[in-house]
């Protein structure tokens, strides 16, 4: 697998990540292992995961693998903090205690002493960003990461971010947002962002919450994600009728080309303006063989034309 630079920074991963959202909760510890070594075998260097994952569930099952499937040095680890839970509430708290606190659990789950890429996992309102900026510089400064950025945060955002690490001399490199063709948004505002200040963009639900692979064309199947009580109401969202219309086009694309709407709708955002690597949370082998199939994918210019209009 090929690897890209994150942003305009040193540290360069594969341009395929591989999401940990279920690990330890959907997904049972032999399927973590089998999907890490085939991502592994394939050439992928980038795990994904967060604190709030199972409430450190997926960290520790990740971590209970490095190691032992994959030698540490051979990847690249990127976490999350600033959202947990207490009893049934989600709590979200970017203040500097709450973030560190977050961070040194993170680094005992992972079984590591260092992060290769440490994000604050959304914007909060109720805590001044200079805290919260300072809490990603002491990481740096104290060693606990090598690399800081943000995650689904909007362009000014994310520039209001960066200017705060720039003044302790400290990179903001990476934003992991959602980005898929049917959620183009981050194309106002982030991109243009991320293009100008050289921060990479690393998009989740790249398949547009499993939409884009034409599963959901005929149906809501079961076994899906959008048949778990937890899951049904956002799922909403994506089961439009415009967004069928796009799986449509997208599996009509793949057809023509002998592929599958996974490889063509990962194809897609991949080689989009500002992205690094699109985050992949295949829950079986088949889906991430599928996903991984992408690497050798390229879209034709009038393929990629004729799915921006569809999607615009």
């Amino acid at each position: 697998m090929r690897r890209r630079r994150l942003g305009s920074s040193g540290l360069r991963v594969s341009r395929l990540g591989l999401g940990t959202f279920t690990w330890g909760t959907l997904i049972d510890e032999e399927t973590c292992r089998d999907l890490l070594v085939a991502y592994v075998e394939a050439g992928g260097s980038l795990l994904d995961t967060a604190h709030a994952y199972g409430v450190g569930t997926a960290e520790r099952m990740l971590g209970s693998l490095i190691g032992d499937v994959v030698a540490r040095e051979d990847v690249t680890i990127c976490t999350k903090a600033g959202i947990t839970r207490r009893g049934e509430a989600r709590v979200e708290d970017t203040s500097r205690g709450a973030l560190l606190d977050q961070l040194d659990q993170s680094l005992r789950h992972l079984g590591t002493d260092h992060l290769d890429l440490w994000l604050v996992h959304l914007w909060d309102d109720d805590t001044s960003l200079d805290e919260t900026m300072s809490a990603l510089e002491y990481a740096v400064s104290s060693g606990r990461t090598r690399y800081v950025g943000v995650s689904n945060y909007s362009g000014w955002q994310s520039a209001r971010a960066f200017s705060l690490l720039e003044s302790a001399r400290i990179p903001l490199v990476a934003n992991e947002i959602e980005y898929s063709l049917v959620r183009r948004d981050p194309e106002d505002e982030v991109v243009p962002a991320a293009r100008s200040l050289g921060f990479g963009l690393l998009p989740w639900s790249p398949l547009g919450g499993g939409v884009l692979t034409g599963k959901y064309r005929s149906g809501v199947p079961s076994g899906s994600r959008a048949t778990l009580s937890q899951y049904r109401a956002s799922f909403a969202d994506y089961l439009t009728e415009r967004n069928l219309t796009i799986a449509d086009a997208v599996c009509t694309a793949a057809a023509g080309l002998g592929v599958t709407p996974t490889e063509v709708a990962l194809a897609w955002v991949r080689d989009r303006p500002g992205v690094t690597a699109p985050i992949v949370g295949a829950k079986t082998p088949p889906q991430l063989r599928a996903a991984l199939a992408s690497e050798d994918l390229d879209l034709p210019t009038a393929l990629v034309e004729a799915l921006e209009e569809v999607s615009d």
